[in-house]
């Protein structure tokens, strides 16, 4: 019998856990699909100016990353950095350029993807824009330490996470903020060829790097997990009542065995 009623007790503060889980899981789809409505609205709204050096300390992901901004510098090319990248147009890098503003402080662009046959800076001198230029896009995150499993090596210039202190350090770049921009894609350049001539093999259909490829999605899978906590609540509930019914299913088969039988002919 104790045995029984400890059983029934523990499915009870089961089922007080999954409720407690399942609730938690409900604010988190709450808080989540807040979170995307105003990831949205930057997204889509009017280009800004990134935040300048006297917001720095402010800035954080709830209230600025994946705001759309422009800005106007001067590209520092020869500091460029590569970090391992891995998106729709397959695995390469992603080619981190300083920017250099009027006021003397430095944004890091992501200037876009490029394949590995594209490292090279100088197959890509015909798309590298000089002297002072404008620049639209996502403002992101700093990325610190590194990849999964993956720690950035200044020393070996092996990077796999756009960590923007780390990388201003390695590249001698000072007054860097502490974020970074996603470059929107560039127009593409025209080609020389007949309104009938089909494109060559050999010509590339991208211009590198090549931008725009941010990919702005938030998994939300809140619901399902909430559904299956509540779930496990409602079988904690069951097994708690059976333990209890049974028990007392077996106590009153017990008063019926122990109940003195009287024949008739006392």
């Amino acid at each position: 019998m104790t045995r029984r009623w400890a059983l029934a007790l523990c499915a009870v503060l089961l089922f007080a856990g999954f409720v407690a889980l399942g609730t938690w899981q409900v604010e988190r789809r709450s808080w989540k699909l807040d979170l995307i409505e105003r990831v949205d609205q930057r997204v889509h709204a009017g280009a800004a100016p990134p935040p300048s050096r006297d917001r720095w300390q402010q800035v954080n992901p709830a209230a600025d990353e994946y705001r759309y901004v422009r800005l106007t510098g001067t590209f520092l090319h020869d500091r460029e950095t590569l970090t391992q990248a891995s998106t729709e147009l397959g695995a390469g890098f992603w080619v981190l350029t300083p920017l250099r503003q009027s006021d003397g402080t430095v944004v890091l662009v992501n200037r876009g993807f490029v394949p590995p046959e594209a490292v090279d800076r100088a197959a890509r001198v015909a798309n590298q824009p000089t002297g002072e230029v404008t620049v639209t896009g996502l403002l992101r995150m700093t990325e610190p330490g590194g990849g999964f499993l993956r720690h950035n090596d200044a020393a070996a210039n092996r990077w796999f996470s756009r960590d923007v202190a780390a990388i201003a350090a390695a590249r001698g770049v000072s007054g860097a903020a502490p974020y970074f921009v996603d470059a929107e894609a560039a127009p593409p350049l025209p080609r020389a060829r007949t309104p009938t001539q089909a494109p060559s093999p050999q010509q590339p259909e991208h211009v590198w790097p090549q931008g725009g490829l941010t990919v702005v999605a938030f998994h939300n899978h809140h619901l399902v997990y909430a559904l299956t906590w509540y779930a496990l609540a409602l079988m904690s509930l069951f097994a708690a009542w059976r333990v209890v019914r049974e028990s007392s299913e077996d106590r009153d088969a017990r008063a019926v065995h122990d109940t003195p039988r009287h024949d008739a002919a006392d």
